[in-house]
């Protein structure tokens, strides 16, 4: 078993106004591997003074990086982005060491949360204004787009590199500066990343990346009232707080929060493909993602040949640590996770519902679930409304599209969706028809850096990525130029 302390970009202080710093009190919070429960280092616990220094930092920090150019900031962006690539391999080992996931998922993230900065370091010599015809001959009307100011951005354990990229990114590429709170499982991955911008020349200031007590550091970014802009993912528990916090100084938000994505096979549907994608969509991450698959709808006719293949595909999943390459399925993050896991379980069996496969914790221990498969589950079951966040997909027959449409729209969430069929007017009607702010067509993995991101309904608010990702970070200037005939 490798040392994370030997890598590199290993990095256990805080990175504020360009210094690599501990906490105030000296005291720090342990990071355990959760494959093997071991320590595999510490970070400092820091709270509100800490928070408040790296805030006025960035706000320090903002009248330079502002005043950049386009081309400027895209070229200190680019070279971040060309820094991760070529650590790559080593930032993956941090990730799955620090967050359980198996090495190849984690390599796939470095390079999907890489493509944010290279697609926003891009389209930061791309924010337009317009000019728009007054009706007054003597005056015209100008509309500027400029940084909204300093961001936070509290990021979670299940994406540690990627969801970071995802919201600073844009903001960076406007000019805006950023403190990131990372969550306090997997800080290692965010402090690399600092490292890396550290080396590609952003100014001191301009990054921060603050760990420690949750409670206070999120407090102070979404009360404090020189942070203009805060970006959140994580439940919609928390999400509901942080938008009540920062409602007291009108801050811009951003919010993707949880999701309860259900996943549609229409008897019209190529069963393998949608095999394929229930796989991809439900099991990465060990089931812990927002958008994977939380209810898989199958239609009479082809619900059998479903299962049974899908049965098939989840027998040959190999669960264990995830630095062994043979391993495609990790350990849950912690203890309470795997508990809420086996909850659900037990409940919907209460319920009715078959375990066609796996069903309770493995045989490693630790935090290891089997990987599961549920038919026969009742609306009534906890699976049904709850987000599990773990291995486990429940299986539901359904008659007619209709009857699952109104199914799968029956949730407070609204984040994604999935459906397969081959029917191009029942493709338009149901893409048409779900109440989700992403859907996937035949696909299991919609996530890209050149789409947007984000959810309807208690999903959340706003979007990442794409263009429209950008918006989110800038406020729009009307300028009434007067007299100009004079």
């Amino acid at each position: 078993m490798m040392n994370i302390k030997d890598f590199k970009l290993f990095r256990d202080k805080n990175y504020i106004d360009g210094k690599w710093v501990t906490a105030d009190s000296g005291d720090t919070i342990s990071v355990n591997n959760p494959a093997n429960l071991k320590e595999i280092g510490t970070v400092p616990k820091c709270g509100t003074s800490e928070t408040k220094k790296a805030i006025e930092a960035a706000n320090k920090a903002w009248p330079d990086w502002k005043a950049k150019s386009a081309r400027q900031r895209s070229d200190i962006l680019r070279k971040w982005f060309d820094l991760i690539m070529n650590n790559k391999e080593e930032l993956a080992q941090i990730m799955t060491i620090e967050q359980g996931k198996p090495i190849n998922e984690s390599r796939g993230e470095i390079g999907y949360g890489a493509s944010f900065i290279e697609w926003f370091s891009e389209e930061a010599k791309r924010v337009y204004g317009d000019t728009i015809p007054d009706p007054m001959t003597d005056r015209r009307i100008v509309v500027l787009k400029q940084p909204v100011g300093v961001v936070a951005s509290i990021t979670p354990w299940n994406f540690p590199n990627a969801m970071i990229t995802r919201k600073c990114a844009p903001a960076l590429a406007v000019g805006c500066p950023v403190v990131i709170k990372p969550a306090s499982q997997t800080p290692f991955s965010a402090l690399a990343l600092a490292a890396l911008a550290e080396e590609a020349g952003f100014p001191k200031g301009t990054l921060n990346v603050i760990t420690g007590k949750a409670s206070e550091i999120g407090d102070e970014l979404a009360t404090n009232p020189i942070v203009r802009k805060l970006s959140f993912t994580g439940s919609t528990e928390i999400g509901k707080i942080l938008l009540q916090k920062c409602s007291g100084t009108v801050k811009k938000v951003s919010m993707e929060l949880g999701g309860h994505a259900p996943f549609i096979v229409f008897n019209d549907a190529n069963i393998n493909d949608a095999v394929a994608g229930a796989m991809q969509s439900k099991f990465r991450n060990t089931g812990q993602t927002c958008v994977c698959a939380n209810r898989i709808y199958v239609q009479e006719k082809v619900h059998e040949e479903f299962c049974k293949k899908f049965i098939e595909e989840v027998s040959k999943m190999k669960v264990g640590d995830g630095l062994n390459e043979e391993n495609s399925s990790g350990p849950m993050i912690d203890e309470h996770s795997l508990t809420k896991v086996e909850e659900h379980v037990e409940d919907a069996i209460q319920y009715g519902a078959k375990v066609a496969i796996g069903g309770s914790r493995h045989s490693l221990g630790m935090n290891f679930y089997q990987p599961t498969i549920l038919t026969g589950v009742s609306s009534e079951a906890k699976i049904t409304t709850e987000e599990t966040f773990g291995p486990v997909a429940p299986i539901y027959k359904f008659k007619d599209e209709n009857e699952v449409i109104e199914l799968a729209n029956n949730s407070p969430y609204g984040l994604a969706s999935y459906f397969y069929s081959r029917d191009i007017g029942r493709i338009w009607r149901v893409a048409e028809a779900l109440e989700y702010g992403m859907v996937g067509v035949n696909t299991g993995l919609t996530s890209k850096a050149e789409a947007p991101f984000g959810g309807i309904k208690e999903s959340g608010l706003g979007r990442e990525g794409s263009k429209y990702g950008v918006d989110d970070f800038l406020e729009i200037k009307y300028i009434n130029m007067c007299g100009l005939d004079k």
